[in-house]
């Protein structure tokens, strides 16, 4: 299983938000960091095609994704930053609705339902309307329709935003088992998510990669005379060197 960027460009104007930019993911967890408008959510929706390109290619296993088109999308799975659930609806009723979108129907629909609400640990929760349950159900709940279908390749765009640390550390373990057979990019502020549970670590800037490493190669490679954030070296230290102003 391979996602490959090559020499991808996105322009908005006279920004130039993505330049050249070439990386391949295969299965596991890939961490991704950079500054506000470094590139991170323009990279995302490009793979998702919800935006279009001015350059370069993007293909999984080989074929250009614009040309799988829906056979492409149907192996995605997204969870966006922002908490868009429909309060009035039913946690089950609302995966469901998101299913429909996906083109799910009757039984295949209806068992989806079943085993995400199951993998996000939410069977107790399926009657409940959306808007009365906490941050952290809620987060599920995204994470739950973006697992619709068995998608091969999940995006999820601050997963932990606004949880409280327990819940975090629950939603991390998710994750992590999540990524047994899938390429998982997570973008995310919170560094200590990411230095917990990715595979590689994506340093971003300028709308270019600057480096892609495990988390303890980045913070190994950090120079002798950096002065540490805290009494050891950790992927804030790799953040601060490479991304801080």
């Amino acid at each position: 299983m391979e996602l490959k960027l090559t020499n991808v460009q996105k322009r908005y104007g006279q920004l130039l938000a993505l330049r050249n930019f070439s990386v391949t993911f295969e299965r596991g967890i890939y961490g991704i960091l950079g500054a506000n408008g470094a590139g991170k959510t323009t990279m995302m929706n490009l793979i998702t095609d919800n935006i279009k390109r001015d350059g370069g290619s993007i293909t999984f296993d080989g074929r250009e994704i614009l040309e799988m088109g829906s056979e492409f999308r149907g192996l995605l799975g997204y969870m966006p930053q922002q908490q868009g659930i429909y309060a009035n609806m039913t946690t089950e009723s609302f995966v469901t609705y998101i299913g429909r979108l996906k083109g799910l129907k009757g039984k295949k629909l209806a068992a989806g339902v079943d085993e995400v609400l199951e993998l996000a640990n939410l069977n107790g929760m399926r009657h409940k309307k959306t808007g009365l349950l906490s941050g952290g159900m809620k987060q599920r709940v995204l994470l739950a329709q973006a697992l619709l279908g068995d998608p091969k390749v999940l995006i999820l765009d601050e997963p932990t935003a606004g949880l409280d640390p327990k819940e975090r550390v629950r939603i991390r373990a998710f994750i992590k088992e999540l990524a047994e057979d899938r390429i998982v990019l997570l973008a995310t502020h919170i560094v200590s998510d990411i230095e917990s549970i990715a595979d590689q670590v994506m340093l971003i800037k300028n709308g270019k990669l600057l480096r892609m490493a495990p988390p303890d190669e980045l913070i190994a490679a950090l120079p002798k005379d950096w002065e540490p954030v805290a009494h050891h070296l950790s992927l804030e230290d790799v953040y601060l060197y490479y991304l801080g102003e």
